[in-house]
């Protein structure tokens, strides 16, 4: 006899079982060794860590303490955080140049944007800074004027160009660089579509940039922005080589004269990790507050 539809349907029922009786079959979780691996090494090596942290007798954790809120060291931090705004808010001036001319309908302007990132890209950020510092020896006096012609004015290079001066121009020039493609890869990811939409509603070009384009590419800018800070945060420490006081400057300066070169290293890399721990907290909840109803924000 062939099989009815029923008979397909409905569960075979196991010998010995009672007639309309459910079986439920479990079946157990795989257990996942590599975790439990993984776990146990990566807890072996935590607690390897901690034990040369504490018992290690050269970190010196009692001089650790002495420096850590030392004047000297708080004036130093100090210094660090406001060049690290001063740089952050004209590197972000200068990235909304850059992506501008990278990305205008000029060819003229394309090239110099392209130019002056390929420069960037290929300079060493200490010899920049050196470069511009002893932008004296090359350029004594700043001509101000058309050019192959005598000059209106000039300026003394040495008088304009000071520590302060050298370290906010070139580190602005450095974010500038890497801000602008940040800001230019940020709009390509808004489907073009969009902006020939809204340039067909009536919106002039600058309306639907504004509007449009840059509400959708700040979620995707804020991650590698927020990265860039981090960096520029970091990256003030090549200053020192200008000689310009901050948080490195401070501890070379005080363990030139003491010796005590670990402890105070170790006191420059909490005070970096403390600092870096609050902008990641701040860039968490920027991506939060933008990605909203974009899927894998919030996990």
């Amino acid at each position: 006899m062939a099989p009815t539809s029923e008979s397909l349907a409905a569960p075979a029922t196991p010998a010995g079982a009672a007639s309309g009786e459910r079986r439920e079959y479990r079946f157990a979780r795989p257990v996942r060794w590599s975790w439990w691996i993984s776990g146990g090494v990566f807890a072996l090596v935590l607690l390897g860590v901690v034990d040369f942290l504490v018992n290690g007798r050269n970190w010196q954790w009692d001089v650790v303490a002495e420096y850590l809120f030392h004047p000297d060291i708080l004036a130093g931090l100090g210094n660090t955080i406001v060049l690290t705004i001063t740089c952050a808010v004209t590197g972000l001036i200068m990235g909304g140049v850059v992506a501008f001319l990278r990305m205008s309908s000029n060819p003229v302007f394309r090239v110099i944007g392209a130019v002056y990132i390929w420069l960037i890209r290929a300079i060493p950020a200490l010899v920049l800074l050196l470069f511009i510092f002893f932008l004296a020896a090359l350029l004594p006096q700043i001509p101000i004027g058309l050019p192959f012609l005598p000059p209106f004015a000039t300026l003394p290079t040495n008088t304009l160009i000071s520590q302060s001066t050298a370290a906010v121009l070139g580190l602005t020039l450095i974010q500038g660089a890497y801000i602008g493609e940040i800001y230019r890869g940020g709009i390509l990811s808004v489907p073009r579509g969009q902006l020939e939409a809204a340039r067909s509603m009536g919106m002039t070009h600058w309306q639907a940039m504004r509007r449009i384009i840059a509400p959708q590419s700040i979620r995707v800018v804020i991650p590698p922005l927020g990265n860039e800070m981090i960096t520029l945060f970091k990256n003030t420490s090549l200053v020192f080589v200008i000689g310009y006081t901050e948080l490195l400057t401070t501890v070379q300066l005080i363990y030139g004269e003491t010796y005590q070169t670990i402890p105070l290293l170790v006191v420059a890399c909490i005070w970096y990790l403390a600092l870096t721990s609050i902008a990641m907290l701040g860039q968490r909840q920027l991506e939060k507050r933008f990605g909203k109803g974009f899927r894998g924000v919030d996990d």
